[in-house]
């Protein structure tokens, strides 16, 4: 018989032998790749479209001159028209508008509307230009036409010729569809206007959102972008193409990379899998190796052999995790959308699209990390003696030397050490470095921990009279340690990822319902609709709206989005009354704060959010400037606040000192205090009959609240499958462990039968160590997992999202998916047990005769 012939034999004779384990392994391995080649596919499809649709709004300019606010004044356009170098010049109106008919979803319920120079656009923003009916050129200047892209239209369900009104302030405008955008991107929702129109309709004269510049041929960008930025000063920022996609990808990096993480935990799982296969086929295959060396078989091909098998494993898997990947992402999208249930790419409708480089990267990275689950494997079966090898009851010392103690405390060792250690990058790379090692040295030194706790066990239990069933189960997992850590390590890699998924995602949730009761007090809130960077109500109307009866306190909020850094998005100015004696009865302030009464009188206090300590380098009591009224102000930190809803920084600031230095006295948002007595529907009531109400958006801060949540849920959506991917993978896992452990034992319960161990007895033997084993598992599960959870929850997400949280563990849950693990172990390993415990007596135990 050939090397390759017998090759083939022996592996085909293992696969038809124990075809459920090889089947359980492939399914790990496919799952695992699916999960991050899908997240992968979907990620970058939805980055890439939510670029080139923003690139298709800046056409082909060369540089951007935007404000440090939203809004600039126009006089600045000719100015830069005129700039030595500039060919052309294209103003820019950009507006989030409200659309009424869709207030009922807060969070999809405006419209972008760009207003632009016709005459300029044609040149450098070709895509931009309405497609008016044959004829009627001039509508595109028209002070009433508005055209919309196609997924507007369908999203508005308007067609060319009809009427659409629209929100602005406290009244609401009507303008004629004159016409389609098309070329805009599929899922793009905007809207064009003439720019004049667009500042008239909108009470914008004279402002701006930005100006596109071309250059002339032979100027250099980067020199002029640089002496462009020092002669507006520090009001404006210059920006390139580039810039707006690194803005974009800062603004979904984390949560993509997290997400990516996540899925290859997935896979880490898996590799455990096809170790602990390789495993328990080699410690099966042990005497047959070891004929096969006395009859000539060499070290290199027996090394060879395990690692090809290894190797198929890993095609197999992962050429059907690629394709199982592809198909998942495809129904996410349809199902999610490209942003996953986040709203980071608002607006876009990517298209899947296989990607050969990145499926190859992810087909190796399956292949490799099955690979290395079949090394150590390998290894030990070529270097076994045959001889000893040939003689049964060696397995358990073989095991061993897949658990050095000293290469599990390393990697604990080197976790904590990690643990320690900044972001890169502003990624917690260390972070998830730490849960790997911690995860590998948790399960490395399983095999000495079970063999300390199950010692302990018998030895306390020995005063009692124990049944020769108990007996014998402490008995062997005392002294064979190593062949139950097999299914320990699975158990255990699998149930400590869920706990700590588990515990990660409660304790986010439970923060975000704690401070949503801090920063929603107030019974009602109403808002006008948003008029550019405008607050929506003038003094008038909040006279009006305070002086209504029935309420028993009335604030009013100012907001703003401010530019602080051209590479990094907006921050978000809130302008509000803070009880400036005690800021913690207004805001949700961490420790890091001035103490109470010890603020000085003749400053400007700013609360800022965690994200611009890490973001920005802001300290507690020191001094900073911001771009708040015509010019930058000194303003003093005087504490920090958790704030869940604004990744990207947010800074909060006396209302007092922002109409000081602003002159600006409208605001965006009331909140209202009901009376005793008062209902919050009678309440609405009134508000809607004053002469704007029709234009307020009310909302009671339950349901506000209730919607936060579920937009929470549906951003961890992925999560919360990812979660129970780790279970089922688990579940797999500990069919497969205890499956292939009690075939290998067949001679051992023929053995047993022989000495008059009845058949029944048996079988309560598999189901106790079934379930002592898994409940030893779930208990150093809960452990590691309750240890990785704190990496993920004060290591993990501060780094990433740039916030804190307090810690929580949902009790109810892990306690449900422990049963379910106790039992499923037992019944698992008793049903494998009937099968090993069904054959002939003597057949079992002749080849030690």
């Amino acid at each position: 018989m050939s090397s390759a012939s017998l090759s083939r034999w022996l592996l085909f004779g293992e696969w038809r032998a124990h075809f459920v384990q090889m089947i359980v392994a492939l399914v790990a391995i496919a799952i695992g790749v699916a999960m991050a080649f899908s997240i992968h596919l979907i990620n970058t499809a939805a980055f890439n479209e939510f670029s080139a649709a923003s690139k298709s709004l800046s056409g082909q300019s060369d540089l951007q001159v935007y404000g440090r606010k939203a809004f600039f004044d126009e006089s600045l356009y000719p100015l830069l028209a005129n700039t030595e170098g500039v060919v052309l010049a294209n103003p820019v109106l950009e507006l989030d508008v409200v659309v009424p008919g869709k207030l009922q979803n807060r969070n999809d319920h405006k419209l972008k509307i760009i207003g632009i120079d016709m005459f300029r656009s044609v040149q450098i923003s070709p895509d931009l230009l309405g497609l008016t009916e044959e004829g009627k050129t001039l509508d595109r200047l028209a002070d009433d036409a508005i055209f919309l892209s196609p997924a507007a239209m369908e999203w508005l369900q308007v067609k060319q010729g009809d009427s659409l009104s629209l929100n602005v302030g406290l009244q609401t405008i009507t303008l004629r569809v004159a016409g389609g955008l098309v070329r805009a991107r599929a899922g793009q929702r905007i809207a064009v206007m003439d720019i004049g129109v667009a500042q008239w309709h909108f009470q914008q004269l004279g402002l701006l959102s930005r100006v596109e510049l071309k250059l002339k041929n032979g100027v250099n960008h980067a020199a002029f972008k640089v002496k462009l930025t020092d002669e507006l000063g520090e009001s404006y920022r210059v920006t390139e193409a580039i810039d707006q996609e690194k803005r974009i990808a800062n603004m979904s990096r984390a949560y993509r990379v997290n997400l990516n993480m996540l899925a290859l935990v997935a896979l880490f799982t898996g590799t455990f899998l096809v170790f602990s296969t390789q495993v328990l086929s080699v410690i099966r295959r042990r005497q047959q190796f070891a004929l096969l060396r006395v009859l000539g078989f060499t070290r290199q091909q027996l090394l060879q052999q395990i690692i090809t098998e290894g190797a198929i494993l890993g095609v197999i898997g992962s050429l059907l995790g690629l394709g199982l990947g592809y198909a998942i992402a495809a129904a996410a999208i349809q199902l999610l959308g490209g942003d996953l249930g986040t709203n980071f790419f608002p607006g876009v409708k990517p298209s899947i699209y296989f990607d050969p480089v990145a499926a190859m990267i992810f087909f190796l990275v399956g292949l490799i990390v099955t690979m290395l689950g079949s090394i150590a494997p390998a290894l030990e079966a070529a270097r076994a003696k045959p001889a000893l090898a040939l003689h049964s009851g060696s397995e358990d010392v073989a095991m061993a030397k897949f658990s050095p103690p000293w290469f599990a405390v390393i990697c604990l060792s080197v976790a904590l050490l990690f643990t320690q250690l900044p972001p890169i990058f502003e990624l917690p790379v260390f972070g998830y470095l730490a849960i790997a090692l911690l995860l590998i040295g948790g399960i490395a030194l399983m095999p000495r921990f079970a063999a300390w706790a199950f010692s302990r066990l018998l030895t306390q239990l020995q005063h009692y009279r124990l049944s020769a069933v108990l007996t014998l189960v402490l008995a062997r997992l005392a002294n064979a340690p190593n062949q139950a850590a097999i299914a320990l390590g699975g158990i255990l890699a699998s149930f400590s990822l869920m706990v700590a998924m588990a515990i990660m995602v409660t304790s986010f949730r439970v923060s975000i319902d704690d401070w949503l009761g801090h920063v929603l007090p107030a019974d009602l809130y109403v808002r006008a609709a948003a008029s550019g960077d405008q607050g929506g109500f003038q003094l008038d109307t909040q006279k009006t709206i305070a002086e209504l009866p029935g309420f028993d306190r009335v604030d009013f909020f100012r907001t703003q989005q401010v530019s602080l850094d051209v590479n990094r998005p907006e921050i978000t100015l809130f302008a509000r009354p803070v009880d400036r004696t005690d800021a913690r009865n207004t805001l949700p302030l961490t420790d890091d704060r001035i103490a109470s009464g010890a603020l000085p009188e003749n400053v400007m206090p700013i609360w800022v959010s965690e994200a611009m300590v890490d973001l920005y380098g802001y300290r507690v009591g020191e001094k900073v400037r911001l771009p708040v009224g015509a010019t930058s102000s000194e303003f003093l930190i005087a504490g920090v606040w958790r704030d869940y809803g604004r990744q990207f920084g947010a800074v909060q600031m006396q209302l007092t000192d922002y109409q000081r230095l602003t002159g600006d006295l409208t605001v965006n948002t009331v909140a209202l205090w009901l009376q005793t007595g008062m209902t919050a529907d009678a309440a609405i009531a009134n508000l809607r009959q004053l002469p704007f109400g029709a234009a307020l958006e009310i909302s009671r801060s339950s349901d506000m609240r209730a919607l936060s949540l579920e937009i929470f849920d549906r951003s961890f959506a992925v999560t919360y499958i990812l979660e129970m991917v780790a279970v089922v993978i688990g579940l797999l896992g500990v069919a497969a462990s205890f499956s292939a452990q009690t075939l290998a034992r067949a001679k051992e319960f023929g053995m047993l039968r022989h000495i008059g161990v009845m058949r029944r007895q048996i079988f309560s033997m598999l189901a106790a160590e079934g379930g002592l084993l898994t409940l030893l598992g779930i208990v150093l599960g809960f452990v590691l997992g309750w240890s990785i959870s704190l990496i993920l929850v004060f290591i993990v997400n501060p780094q990433s999202f740039h916030w804190t949280m307090q810690l929580h563990l949902p009790w109810g849950w892990l306690t449900m998916i422990a049963g379910i693990m106790l039992v499923s172990a037992a019944l698992t390993a008793l049903l494998a047990g009937r099968q090993a415990v069904s054959g002939n007596v003597i057949r079992a135990v002749r080849e030690d005769w």
